[in-house]
């Protein structure tokens, strides 16, 4: 049932009207929450039967809209609200022991020696399996292609809510800006603007037809598109740099992987997490795993991505490094490897009193890729602990599932694993 109200000006008297409705049992969770991003006023705070709140439940409800202002449009409402098992804790634990890997010698011009290589490829083979994800320096991306892709990106959620409107994206169009995403059928409290390399990639055949990526470029944003093509540049460059190490430390040869990304269906996004009213009912991000090969990560100071520690399961806070980039093994990894590396759950928070914004790149395989363990890493000792499954199919059905609440959890690589006794 939708509530209304109305006001009649008065001299002196700004008519604007912030209404919070409180579910009877509770005094925490508003059902609606709105505001005018410039101004607002009090009115009269009241429950579903109309009845006045409490004092100090006014004052507190009146410090969560003081906190609102800057939210960029958002509106704190049910669908952010997290099951109770799910929501953050006050306080997260700083990640200890995260791998800091120091890329240099293989960026640093001319390949590097194969000793030094070997050492990184080491390196990066036990962050995978012990961690899931590690932090790089020494990557070779210039600070400049980063600092340009960065402003690019300020400015483009900067734009009025219409301006940015007029590149949203849809299922049958699914590149572009979206505020209303879900993880874990729990929407996100985030806004985003999704694109691909090169500007038009070739169609993904699923099983109900096609799906097609395009970008969609915001008009009369000048450098927006320049900044970004040639940040894309820069991470697909590192991104098969990394995609060698990794090869290397299964004793693969370096090249092993590069063929399931002649077509690629690689995206960036542009993550911007307004400030939230409520930061201990939603997530920026819910908890996940990233179901591609490999996430490079740029985030901002602010800080706020959370991966679950696999020693006790537990959430630690993932400081930022200047200069770095984070690295995400995905689920495709894990499978191809045989479970001898595991993607990493992760999860982003978010506060009441700083905007955040972060920069993943998602390298992707063909869309018609067979995923499925490599016949290098399975023996009869060791047999494929996954059956094969269409990479197009799967990527689609889960890039659906960003549009709505689905009645089951998405589709997972755990949906393909086979029993112990197969």
């Amino acid at each position: 049932m939708e509530e209304q109200a109305t006001t009649r000006p008065h001299q002196n008297r700004n008519p604007v009207v912030t209404i919070i409705f409180l579910y009877p049992d509770t005094s925490e969770i508003p059902t609606k929450f709105t505001y005018n991003p410039s101004r607002f006023i009090e009115s009269n705070l009241l429950r579903p039967n109309q009845s006045l709140l409490a004092a100090s439940q006014v004052t507190q409800l009146r410090r969560r809209k003081a906190r609102s202002i800057a939210m960029g449009g958002f509106s704190m409402d049910q669908s952010f609200v997290q099951a109770p098992e799910h929501r953050p804790k006050p306080t997260v634990t700083e990640a200890t022991g995260i791998p800091l890997i120091d890329l240099s010698p293989l960026t640093g011009g001319g390949g590097g020696d194969a000793a030094a290589v070997d050492a990184l490829a080491a390196e990066v083979g036990a962050a995978s399996r012990d961690w899931g994800f590690f932090v790089v320096v020494g990557h070779g991306v210039p600070a400049e292609t980063v600092a340009r892709a960065t402003e690019a990106q300020r400015a483009f959620f900067a734009l009025p809510a219409e301006r940015k409107a007029a590149v949203r994206r849809s299922e049958a169009e699914p590149l572009g800006y979206y505020e209303s995403e879900h993880t874990k059928n729990v929407r996100d409290w985030k806004e985003v603007y999704d694109l691909v390399p090169g500007g038009l990639q070739p169609p993904i055949a699923v099983a109900d037809g096609e799906v097609v990526f395009e970008n969609k470029w915001p008009e009369d944003l000048p450098g927006f598109r320049e900044a970004l093509e040639e940040y894309m540049q820069a991470m697909e460059e590192l991104a098969f740099k990394i995609l060698e190490l990794i090869a290397r430390s299964l004793n693969l040869r370096p090249d092993r992987l590069h063929g399931f990304f002649k077509d690629q269906t690689t995206f960036i996004r542009l993550n911007h997490y307004p400030p939230c009213p409520s930061p201990d009912l939603a997530l920026g991000v819910g908890r996940h795993k990233d179901a591609g090969a490999l996430t490079i990560l740029y985030q901002d100071d602010v800080g706020g991505l959370d991966v679950r520690r696999r020693s006790d399961g537990d959430w630690v806070r993932v400081k930022p490094v200047p200069d770095s980039f984070i690295i995400n093994v995905g689920d495709l990894i894990q499978v191809w490897s045989n479970d001898r590396y595991e993607s990493a759950e992760h999860r982003v928070t978010v506060n009441s009193a700083k905007e955040r914004f972060s920069r993943p790149y998602f390298f992707n395989p063909a869309g018609y890729t067979m995923v499925e363990p490599v016949e290098e890493l399975v023996s009869e000792e060791d047999p494929p602990r996954y059956d094969a499954y269409n990479w197009g199919n799967f990527f689609s059905t889960r890039k659906n599932s960003n549009f709505k609440k689905l009645s089951v959890e998405n589709i997972q690589i755990a949906h393909f694993k086979r029993s112990v006794a197969a």
